[in-house]
């Protein structure tokens, strides 16, 4: 049987360690850069436009007949040698907004005549839509924590075992935020999707575990609080690892064929799948011990 119990503060300092690095290092590129994420166009507002041409091209050529056109602040990523994605500042296309993916096309097409240019994506925010999202995307992650942290209030009539549960879902959350900010990876409405739906996953395996611990805590009355833990982690950790391991083969398959539409989506699942898995057992569990220190004969 492994000791899970052993080994929670090592855990909690690693954790607290990687979270303050995540607030330590967001300072410093708010500081340096003016701001903390990367955010795509459902943010910020613009346009963005993903290009398939019939044969491979160099994005500095593109980057030139983007400039010549009145696109200078145009950013591009390349996806593949035939695929370039190309992101325009909202001032440059206020005025024309629905017509960027055209635009984009002919002006690159003009530019470029031995190639066959396509668009295979156009997307148009404007300000106020942006603006909508981030405000709504944050309720979103806000409103899940505290009906998460009521569920499991009232499922377990412990608040003990809800702030075990809520602390662990801010774990997951940051740490994901965290290796999107240590690759400069954009934050977009489908990151935001990624990250409530690793709550859903994460909080399903600590509810499995809960449910396991106050089971063994009726049998076990005459052990310590840390035993029947130990315990329970024990009987639940093959239904964790399995779980896991099936639904990291599947992301991690979607993450390596999807594509890069689907890139930071299955990336976002990825991490997710990995921190939701260790804060059910090391952060989840060790937090709620804490506030359930009564003895046990």
């Amino acid at each position: 049987m492994i000791n899970f119990v052993k080994y929670r503060m090592a855990t909690a300092l690693v954790s607290v360690l990687l979270i303050g690095s995540f607030f330590g290092f967001a300072i410093y590129k708010k500081q340096t850069t003016g701001e903390v994420f990367r955010y795509s166009v459902d943010f910020t507002g613009g346009a963005q436009v993903l290009l398939k041409f019939s044969q491979p091209v160099s994005m500095l050529a593109v980057k030139d007949v983007l400039d010549a056109a009145g696109w200078d602040g145009a950013a591009l990523r390349e996806f593949s040698e035939d695929e370039i994605l190309v992101r325009i500042k909202l001032d440059q296309v206020s005025n024309e907004l629905g017509q960027v993916g055209e635009l984009v096309q002919s002006a690159v097409q003009n530019g470029l005549p031995d190639t066959q240019v396509t668009v295979l994506q156009s997307e148009s925010v404007g300000p106020e839509v942006g603006e909508t999202l981030r405000g709504k995307s944050l309720k979103a992650v806000l409103l899940a924590l505290l009906a998460m942290l009521a569920y499991i209030a009232l499922r377990f009539w412990s608040f003990g075992f809800a702030l075990g549960a809520v602390v662990a879902l801010f774990h997951d959350a940051i740490l994901m935020l965290a290796v999107f900010l240590l690759f400069d990876r954009e934050i977009s409405v489908n990151v935001i999707g990624a990250i409530l739906a690793v709550m859903g996953y994460s909080i399903n395996d600590t509810i499995v575990i809960f449910s396991q611990i106050r089971d063994n805590a009726k049998k076990m009355s005459h052990d310590s609080l840390s035993a029947v833990v130990n315990v329970s982690l024990n009987q639940t950790l093959r239904r964790t690892l399995l779980t896991s391991i099936s639904t990291g083969l599947t992301v991690g398959a979607m993450f390596v064929l999807g594509g890069e539409a689907l890139r930071d989506f299955s990336l976002a699942l990825l991490v997710g799948i990995v921190v939701g898995t260790y804060s059910s057992v090391y952060i989840a569990s060790p937090v709620m011990m804490l506030l359930n220190r009564e003895s046990r004969a």
